[in-house]
């Protein structure tokens, strides 16, 4: 399954292409256009890539939630209940091919980040560890985004229910610190799964912002993510696809 999901690669090239190219155009946009790093102290582009690393991570589920969709409407998944596999598995694969392609952008992103002049000074194994913690929020948001589809049943609403996923990504401390932000939108950002993947990043590569009593909340947001939603669309798929 997973390798039916990378064979789309090669037929949508320049889907992948627009996918790795967007957040490095917004890591170039924010560090140079935008960026001012409210309440940042030390270099911004010590901060704010590490916040683009994790808003990544919480972008780009439109791709594989319009693929389960089109997977229900085309009535592929009857041929596959014929062979001996679980309901599961086409989810997995799909999911399995999301992630290769999202350590592909946080590569292509930590590259580019390298280039503005982002080092990390937290050694190998922190720097594994934040990736680490990167891939799992993603992993983890694929899931809600999987449910969502899932829910929302044909591909031309799946760009209706990915809107939901922006106040994950922009009411965060991507960009700026929430102690730069008015009291009631500082606690919000503070709670924000993302914001506290970004800020147990930003420990772990040893950059400005970091703090490292936010790792165990970086590990039990996904968790609890995936222990809710990952049982929540297998459940659906099953259902939708008898």
């Amino acid at each position: 399954m997973t390798r039916r999901e990378l064979a789309r690669w090669g037929r949508q090239p320049v889907t992948v292409v627009v996918n790795l190219v967007f957040p490095v155009m917004l890591l170039l946009m924010f560090g140079y256009l935008v960026g001012g790093g409210r309440g940042v102290s030390g270099d911004y582009v010590d901060y704010l890539v590490p916040g683009m690393l994790a808003l990544t991570m919480a972008f780009g589920l439109e791709g594989t939630m319009i693929a389960v969709t089109q997977d229900l409407n085309k009535g592929v998944v009857d041929r596959f209940r014929s062979l001996p596999m679980t309901n599961g598995a086409v989810l997995v694969g799909r999911s399995a091919a999301d992630m290769l392609q999202s350590a592909l952008g946080l590569t292509v992103l930590v590259g580019v980040g390298h280039a503005l002049g982002w080092r990390t000074h937290g050694g190998p194994g922190a720097f594994l560890g934040a990736v680490g913690l990167l891939l799992l929020f993603r992993f983890a948001m694929l899931w809600v985004g999987i449910f969502l589809a899932l829910v929302a049943g044909k591909p031309e609403l799946v760009t209706a229910v990915q809107i939901l996923v922006w106040p994950v990504g922009f009411l965060s401390n991507a960009f700026a610190t929430p102690q730069s932000m008015p009291g009631w939108l500082g606690t919000v950002v503070q709670w924000n799964p993302m914001s506290q993947t970004a800020t147990a990043a930003r420990d772990l590569f040893g950059g400005p912002g970091g703090e490292s009593g936010h790792l165990w909340a970086a590990l039990a947001w996904p968790l609890a993510l995936l222990a809710v939603f990952f049982p929540l669309a297998v459940r659906r798929f099953a259902r939708l696809s008898r």
